[in-house]
């Protein structure tokens, strides 16, 4: 798996609520700042579809406060959900009538493996806290043009 690399550049980062309705709140911003950014309606879809899966897991397993952040390095842009938790999130095949178990794998398949989990980030919208950052990558054919300030984005 690729690692979010240390010279990455954060373009835009949200707190997202700490209830049910995180997931959509974090698949709005997702797709609004895609879209600004121009990057492609099937890779905005995916992201959308990923964010969604990490966000309920997050919400499910993780702890409060939690996040959304993009960053860019290179041809990558990175979406990361960062959490309270310590524990890493596990892969694992759900029975067939199981509601949950399903989110990790759909996210490694969207992403094509370009996905982890890393300990000891600092949030992005309060550097006084730290946790994990799960993540997924987003290949681009050429470099995310960086905003000059958040206010560029939604």
């Amino acid at each position: 798996m690729t690692l979010v690399g240390e010279r990455s550049i954060i373009i835009a980062a949200w707190p997202l609520r700490e209830d049910a309705q995180a997931a959509a709140q974090a698949r709005q911003l997702t797709r609004g700042a895609l879209a600004v950014l121009g990057i492609s309606p099937e890779s905005v879809d995916n992201a959308v579809l990923m964010v969604s899966e990490l966000v309920g897991n997050a919400v499910l397993y993780g702890d409060a406060p939690f996040e959304l952040v993009l960053r860019t390095e290179q041809s990558q842009l990175y979406v990361e959900i960062v959490d309270s938790g310590t524990i890493s999130p596990v892969m694992r095949t759900a029975g067939v009538d199981e509601e949950h178990g399903r989110g990790l794998g759909i996210v490694f398949e969207v992403s094509g493996g370009r996905c982890g989990c890393r300990h000891d980030v600092a949030y992005s919208t309060s550097q006084a806290l730290y946790g994990k950052a799960v993540w997924f990558a987003i290949p681009m054919s050429c470099p995310i043009p960086v905003p000059r300030d958040s206010g560029d984005l939604p």
